[in-house]
């Protein structure tokens, strides 16, 4: 990756940035909103930034605890809203527009409580890849008013990974976390009681250090996405049989491994004409 273009458009963000003068941002504790906050206090003071992270059942506890640690290591105060998607039917219904169902609740509260503490710029860490997938949320985004300093900016996620290395952010090499209602197939639909059975499938599995791991939640079968790297481990015996016992202790009758492994938003593939 060319340095100069990585320092242009790090150029590009911080002018952004500063064109807001004060700014809130919605902040998961991924990667791309770690670097967004991280650039937004090195070129406004943390004084002119805050962090809000919707509190919703669909997030993990696990990513609220480590993207409060994040916050407090810049010196940024962060806000925990707490949202209930699941009082709007449509969201529960689970269709393809589930995302842009969610997200418009999450800004609508987001942007209440920024302008409520004086900040009237939001802004998320979209950047220019996300295009590539199929997210109506980003059109919640756009709706709510928030601003994507880093796709404005051209940044793609190669870049963000890059710029983050370089300002030695923990985050740099995290794998991507969608909220827990991503692991439902569209049509069924999202209860308060299967995110948390996702949950605490995924949590055993990551207690028994497996790094990228998702439960696609198919009724009474957990279908298992690992890393590359991790398959092998997991097909050892010992090692099925403590898996299969967790799950089942959460809830779940069969447990399958997906042989294809790890893909960001296969439950989307068809939407996108892949297998």
């Amino acid at each position: 990756m060319a340095t100069m273009n990585l320092e242009r458009k790090s150029g590009l963000l911080e002018a952004e940035l500063r064109s807001y003068g004060r700014v809130a941002v919605a902040f998961s504790g991924g990667v791309d909103s770690t670097l967004l906050l991280k650039v937004a206090v090195e070129t406004l003071g943390a004084g002119c930034v805050m962090a809000i992270m919707a509190d919703s059942p669909s997030m993990p506890r696990r990513e609220i605890a480590a993207a409060e640690l994040l916050a407090e290591s810049m010196g940024v105060e962060l806000v925990l809203v707490k949202t209930d998607e699941l009082s709007d039917s449509n969201y529960v219904a689970n269709s393809v527009e589930r995302c842009y169902f969610c997200k418009r609740v999450i800004f609508k509260a987001i942007k209440e409580v920024a302008t409520q503490r004086g900040f009237m710029v939001c802004c998320d860490g979209t950047n220019s890849d996300d295009s590539g997938d199929w997210r109506p949320g980003a059109r919640a985004v756009r709706e709510s008013g928030a601003c994507s300093p880093l796709a404005a900016a051209g940044f793609t996620k190669e870049e963000v990974r890059a710029l983050s290395q370089s300002l030695r952010l923990p985050t740099a090499t995290k794998p991507a976390m969608a909220c827990l209602a991503s692991r439902i197939p569209y049509g069924s639909a999202v209860t308060a009681e299967v995110l948390a059975q996702i949950e605490a499938a995924e949590e055993a599995l990551v207690q028994m250090g497996f790094s990228v791991v998702r439960v696609r939640h198919h009724g009474e079968v957990a279908r298992i996405e690992l890393g590359a790297d991790e398959m092998e481990r997991m097909l050892a015996s010992e090692t099925r049989s403590a898996v299969t016992a967790a799950l089942r202790d959460v809830g779940y009758t069969y447990v399958a491994l997906d042989l294809a492994g790890y893909r960001s938003g296969s439950l989307n593939a068809k939407l996108k004409g892949r297998p």
